[in-house]
């Protein structure tokens, strides 16, 4: 009975086109960002912002812009970890190579970088799709794997392979506690998440899902392939890169190629799978899917008091995170941001039956 849209009337285009049509909407979405920008820095503790905040909140990004390539354009990626690792290494060269770089513009930097290889690697989308666009984006992952243990240069001659970030600041504010670091991510995340948003409703985004939809009738409607799919990937880059020059600033701090590996890749691509394809909402459904429940089947048998070795207890909370991946893929194959728009459709006529 609380979620009605009667007496919500549009008076002009702007009203009837906002992102929350629903007054309720904006309500509640105003709300979690009152609390997580105000509640939750004041609550959590720095175990709750290292483990489970900061890693949700920057693979929630970089679901977000692996979402607007693969769920709204169609083109399937499995290279979305070496996209990362570029826009690390272009912002950690930045800073090491430029003096007084800030790092706000490193982060800017290292997304534009990680943008242009996004476009290279996306040309072979213009004469292939599918599985063979999928094996054509992952030799970007062993390119990017091969030049970081190989060139030099990328890691600043470090005899180790491995770098490290400089200390945090933006303006003059030193970033150096968790709930500091928190706020950064939320910020930026806020920021791409909101332009991401209007992007996908804007023209481009139409021409994106029309190419996902039928990209010969999308032609033939005079949409142009070469621009949608290029822009496609050069704006999932962008965000995959900040996402990666995220990840290794702010919550590894030091990283080595490895931290970009083949599995980052494939988990960022379950991620929008089990959230929902075509969702902004899905990438942070599936990002808190993938952070969340396993720290959750972790703690399972010490709140049972089973007397289970960290070995088996390992292997149980793989085989039961498998499955609760098949059981989602089979029950809701549009996954978690379906079942959530299903419980809204149903509130706006509860309690009636249709």
């Amino acid at each position: 009975m609380f979620y009605r849209e009667n007496g919500q009337f549009k008076s002009s285009y702007a009203a009837d086109q906002q992102i929350f049509a629903v007054a309720q909407d904006r309500y509640a979405i105003w709300l979690i960002v009152a609390l997580a920008f105000l509640v939750v820095p004041f609550v959590a503790s720095d175990y709750t912002f290292q483990a489970v905040l900061i890693p949700f909140l920057i693979m929630a990004l970089g679901a977000l812009g692996l979402n607007i390539l693969v769920g709204y354009c169609g083109q399937i990626s499995l290279g979305t970890a070496a996209f990362m690792a570029v826009g690390a290494y272009a912002a950690y060269n930045l800073q090491a190579r430029i003096d007084g770089m800030p790092l706000l513009l490193a982060l800017i930097g290292g997304g534009l970088v990680a943008m242009v290889f996004g476009v290279v690697f996306g040309l072979p989308s213009l004469r292939i799709r599918g599985l063979y666009l999928a094996v054509a984006t992952l030799a970007a992952q062993f390119f990017v794997d091969w030049l970081t243990t190989r060139a030099a240069w990328v890691t600043n001659h470090s005899s180790s392979g491995s770098v490290s970030a400089k200390p945090l600041a933006i303006l003059g504010w030193q970033i150096d506690t968790p709930m500091e670091k928190y706020l950064l991510c939320l910020a930026i995340l806020c920021v791409l998440a909101l332009a991401a948003k209007n992007l996908v409703r804007s023209a481009i985004g139409r021409e994106w899902m029309a190419m996902r939809d039928m990209d010969v009738a999308a032609s033939v409607i005079g949409i142009r392939p070469m621009y949608a799919k290029l822009t496609a990937f050069a704006v999932s880059s962008f965000i995959v890169g900040i996402a990666g020059a995220l990840w290794g600033f702010v919550h590894l701090g030091a990283w080595e190629p490895a931290a970009f590996s083949l599995d980052r890749s494939l988990q960022l691509l379950f991620m929008i799978i089990i959230g929902g394809l075509g969702s902004v909402v899905g990438s942070l459904f599936g990002a808190a899917f993938f952070v969340l429940l396993p720290l959750l089947l972790n703690q399972i048998p010490h709140w049972l008091g089973l007397p289970i070795s960290t070995a088996t207890a390992t292997y149980l909370e793989h085989m039961i995170f498998g499955a609760l991946i098949v059981f989602f893929l089979i029950v809701e194959p549009h996954g978690l941001a379906k079942l959530w728009s299903t419980a809204r459709q149903k509130l706006r006529v509860w309690p009636f039956p249709h």
